[in-house]
């Protein structure tokens, strides 16, 4: 850039002191240096943009890779933005009260035809049209209830008119739940929405009333009688969310979830040095080849008794429960970490027969931590299954665990389909 500076400068120069010659020559000359200035000035240019996109294509690249397990190892993770918890509860939301008030009816019209020479032509006041439904579609795209408004209501129907028109009928409105979408009425479940499409009709519209066309009879030849059109009805709805994602991290508080699922995902949840720093679930979807998504949920820490309603209680077990399989999270800078899989393992059992059982991986986090290197050898020989010892900090190992899960998942598809059932995509 100094050099280009430097040759600006001179030519400038070179310009000023040829406009004061008058020559022919010298105006051949200036010509000449004007057409290599734009010259250089177009290459110059150029180097800027390709030096420019070359930076942001860098910066596009992320730092972790799924090639070897090697290469992690000197390679520290990028610092993303702390985003405080209570900011962060609209990014994920399970469950929503919901107030669903059908549309009105349109009223029905009480009118004589009339037209020259036809003085008794007879009743004409047409029927009121319907009001609209409230109806609950399932949207793939949609993965949180987060959108749902607290108040939905329906369109009312028009009024009837004169020669016979009937009003029309008020539209429907769709509020779009995600795939496995409960919905509960004082505490019963009303449906349970688990196929991409599916409808429930949350509210009925109120019918149109009738004109007095519609009273029309061989007693009574001018009926003067026209109804009103009913109320829509009212519901009040509890919306939960029963499948949430894949994998389901279990872990005690302070495990570092929330630090795994912010290395391997874009979700940020909020992390913190003290316990309970997660109070509400949080999704991150980690990408492989051929476009598949893997779901991630980082779900808040639980404590012994937890199936006693203890700490965050039986809020978030039930998350558990729907996840297709289990990451235990654990510790390996504490003492004895063998003892935090018995204690989890434990607290699901006590919660659902057979929940801890489910497909699973053992994760040992805090690797980076001289303590752990020492206790993840005892570790391994009180444990059966495989242990894999990663940072979530440093991002060590972590393509070794990224691997493992794809297998879990990969397990979990051919189940599902040996089972003849359509596995859960995201």
């Amino acid at each position: 850039m100094r050099r280009f500076k430097k040759i600006f400068g001179f030519l400038v120069l070179v310009i000023v002191s040829l406009q004061v010659i008058s020559d022919s020559k010298a105006e051949m000359l200036q010509i000449t240096v004007r057409a290599w200035l734009e010259s250089q000035w177009i290459l110059a240019n150029s180097h800027i943009q390709c030096s420019l996109f070359s930076q942001q294509v860098k910066s596009w690249h992320r730092n972790l890779s799924t090639t070897c397990s090697k290469c992690s190892k000197s390679r520290r993770l990028g610092h993303k933005r702390n985003i405080s918890e209570k900011k962060l509860t609209h990014y994920f939301v399970d469950h929503r009260k919901v107030r669903v008030i059908a549309g009105k009816g349109g009223d029905g019209i009480s009118c004589f035809h009339s037209e020259p020479r036809k003085i008794y032509g007879g009743p004409d006041g047409g029927d009121g049209g319907d009001g609209g439904h409230i109806i609950l579609k399932v949207d793939q795209q949609v993965k949180s209830l987060a959108s749902l408004l607290p108040l939905y209501k329906g369109f009312n129907g028009e009024n009837g008119g004169n020669k016979n028109c009937y009003g029309a009928a008020g539209k429907c409105i769709y509020i779009k739940v995600p795939i496995g979408t409960m919905v509960k009425e004082d505490s019963e479940v009303v449906a349970d929405l688990n196929q991409h499409g599916e409808e429930y009709v949350a509210v009925y519209g109120g019918a149109g009333g009738k004109g007095n066309r519609f009273f029309l009879a061989n007693d009574n030849r001018a009926p003067i009688t026209a109804t009103q059109g009913e109320p829509g009805q009212e519901r009040v709805l509890s919306l939960e969310l029963k499948t949430m994602a894949h994998a389901g991290m279990v872990g005690f508080p302070n495990a570092g979830k929330s630090s795994l699922l912010r290395a391997i995902s874009n979700a940020k949840p909020a992390v913190a040095p003290y316990p309970f720093t997660t109070l509400n679930p949080h999704v991150g979807i980690v990408l492989y080849e051929g476009y598949e998504q893997v779901a991630v949920a980082d779900v808040p820490g639980i404590i012994k008794g937890a199936h006693q309603n203890r700490g965050l209680g039986l809020a978030f077990l039930r998350h558990i429960e729907r996840c297709r399989f289990l990451l235990y999270v654990l510790d390996l800078s504490v003492s004895e970490p063998w003892t935090q899989l018995q204690d989890l393992k434990y607290e699901l059992e006590q919660y659902e027969e057979g929940l801890s059982k489910r497909p699973h991986a053992i994760i040992g986090n805090k690797f980076d931590l001289p303590q752990s290197k020492s206790n993840l050898p005892l570790l391994k020989e009180q444990v059966e299954q495989r242990v894999i010892p990663l940072s979530a900090l440093t991002g060590e190992n972590l393509e070794e665990f990224l691997l493992h899960l794809k297998e879990l998942y990969d397990n979990y598809v051919k189940t599902e389909e040996l089972q003849r059932c359509k596995p859960m995509k995201w």
